[in-house]
């Protein structure tokens, strides 16, 4: 299983970081913190590149607002350095649900745990 693992982390980004990414954050990378959901955050000495190293699922939408503001330069300072201040409408960040049974299923939906019955349409019978 240790053979597989390493040649998978040598071609595949999904299911880890790569071994060259790994070898590129041991060489240049200050680590700055981490989110609520295990993700680590780096950047190089002069700021110029910052990266994330995922907590599991290679997937973007598990990272915490604040940190995606930094990764994307729309803050200076990372939320480990100075808390993002937040407005009491705001909600909860939560990862994107698509795809599972959470997922949001607007009203008429038939994914709706009781469709409501359409008396506006009446499907095509071809003849």
């Amino acid at each position: 299983m240790g053979i597989l693992n390493t040649v998978l982390r040598s071609v595949v980004w999904w299911k880890d970081q790569t071994i060259g990414m790994q070898l590129f954050t041991w060489r240049h990378g200050v680590k700055l913190g981490e989110d609520s959901q295990g993700n680590t955050f780096y950047r190089n000495e002069d700021d110029t590149r910052r990266w994330v190293i995922y907590n599991g699922d290679v997937e973007a939408s598990r990272i915490d607002p604040e940190w995606h503001g930094w990764l994307h330069h729309t803050f200076d300072n990372h939320p480990g350095h100075l808390p993002l201040e937040h407005k009491e409408w705001e909600k909860p960040h939560m990862v994107n649900m698509t795809g599972t049974a959470a997922a949001h299923a607007p009203a008429g939906s038939i994914r709706q745990a009781h469709p409501v019955a359409r008396t506006d349409y009446e499907a095509w019978q071809p003849e």
